[in-house]
Formats: C-alpha cells, structure tokens, sequence
C-alpha cells in the first residue's frame, strides 16, 4: 500500500474498487455476498485498472442497520483470505470496528478505511500497531440519522477542521504521517447542496498536505440532481472524478473501475 500512497503523492491517479460483501448496500447490494462471486468481482476490477480492493461487511448507506462484529467478520475475513491467496492487489478493509481491522490485517489487509475517522475505542491503537494505512473520513451523525437535517455553517471550513484534527490525533498516536488519507464524506451527513461545495472546493482538502480519496460513485447527490436511479448514474459519477481530478484529487473509490479508468487516463494524457 506504501507503493501506492508514493504514486498518489506523485500526482499519479489511483482507483479503489468497491466490494460490499452485504445484502444492503445502496447499489450493488446482495451481489457478492458469496466468497466466489465476490473473489471473481474483485478479480475482474483489477483486472480492469483497480490496484486497490476496498471490503466492506457493513453497509453505512443512510438508514443502514447495525451488524454485528461475528457477522461482520464472518462476511469479509474469508473473501480477503481468498482474495490475497489469488492475487497481490491492495486490500483495504471497510469498518469501524477495531477487532474487524485487526483481523482484517492478519488476513491480509493493509489499508483501514474508516467512516468513523478511527474514534472508536481502540481503533487508533490496532492500526498504529500494525503500521497499516488509514483512510480517514468525516460525516455528521451516524448511518442511521444522518441525512435527517444535515447542518453546517460552513461545510468546507468544519470539513477541513475536522479532518486536519483527527490526523494530527492519529500523528500523535504513532501513525506515520505518510500513511494516512482523507476523505471530505460526500454523502455522509451532507444534503446536495453541501456536496456540490466540497466537490467544488476540493482544492482546499488536496492543499492539506495528504491524499484525498474521493468517493462520489453512484451517490444519492446524482439522484437528486438529475433525477437518476442508482443504475443510471454512470456519467454522473464519472463526471464528478474528472471535476475532482483537475482539482487535484488522484485517489477515486468507485463501483464502475474501466470506465473511471479510461476517463481518468484521459485527463491525466491531456494534462
């Protein structure tokens, strides 16, 4: 993963492709809940351009239930057992629950992708201990609440606060500094206007000094925009990477891997 964060760092694009093992997901939920299935997906996006795989055993869409840590371990530990039997891509692991990434990592995992920004009890600790990198992200409220009345007095400003707070935290917790990544949370606990202003402004968040990870693909802020089903949002979400790239991003988490790829490579070939 270190070889990665290099590549971003030197202004090369990298893709993320998203594995939710869960029957609930907002998109694509149901579909690789079996270990084969989920073994070939993960298989054909990077076989697509992905040279990161992001797991996830618990959906955190809006209105998502709470699962259970044996639940949730039992859904990802043996696709990322599989997945690193069959290949050397990056795995990163999708949770907040410091057990699942300590057992995550011991399968195989080397980067902790965290809504929750590693505030839960134990969590800082797991990944500073196995030196693993961390995708930091911020939301307001939790899956179950917060898209009810998302407010900010300035979204951009309390993002970046936020953010720069918990990686200074993480910092003084002895993660390296070289190891983490932000993420502003489109999505989470942000109503579409909110959105639209961290994608606009997405130059302050690469200004920070860390990798943005970007996460837009498929989101409800299209359904609002556009009036769009989840299906129907492929140019939507690319869009949004090529807005995000040429303000500086280089780290994009999405479903549809060869298209954001050939878009991506455009960009980066036109400069």
């Amino acid at each position: 993963m270190q070889e990665i964060l290099k590549k971003i760092q030197a202004d090369h694009w990298v893709v993320m492709g998203i594995l939710n093992v869960t029957p609930d997901s907002f998109s694509d939920g149901g579909k690789f809940s079996k270990v084969d299935n989920a073994l070939r997906h993960a298989l054909q996006m990077q076989e697509d351009g992905a040279e990161v795989i992001d797991i996830g055993g618990e959906s955190t869409r809006p209105g998502a239930s709470v699962v259970s840590l044996a639940e949730e371990l039992e859904r990802v530990i043996p696709v990322i057992e599989k997945l690193r039997d069959n290949t050397d891509v990056a795995i990163s692991i999708d949770t907040s629950k410091p057990e699942v990434m300590q057992a995550a990592i011991e399968a195989g995992a080397s980067m902790v992708n965290d809504v929750n920004a590693l505030q839960t009890e134990g969590a800082v600790e797991v990944c500073a201990r196995y030196q693993a990198s961390v995708c930091l992200m911020h939301k307001q409220g939790t899956p179950q609440t917060m898209q009810d009345k998302p407010q900010y007095d300035d979204v951009v400003v309390e993002v970046k606060q936020y953010l720069t707070k918990r990686a200074s935290f993480c910092i003084e917790a002895g993660i390296s500094k070289d190891k983490i990544i932000l993420d502003p949370g489109f999505g989470f606990g942000k109503n579409l206007k909110n959105n639209l202003s961290l994608l606009k402004e997405m130059k302050q968040f690469c200004a920070l000094g860390y990798p943005v990870l970007v996460g837009v693909s498929r989101k409800s802020m299209f359904g609002q925009l556009l009036e769009r089903d989840v299906e129907e949002r492929l140019v939507a979400s690319i869009s949004a990477a090529v807005i995000a790239y040429y303000k500086g991003a280089r780290f994009f988490r999405v479903h549809d891997v060869a298209e954001t790829c050939d878009a991506l490579k455009l960009c980066a070939a036109v400069g």
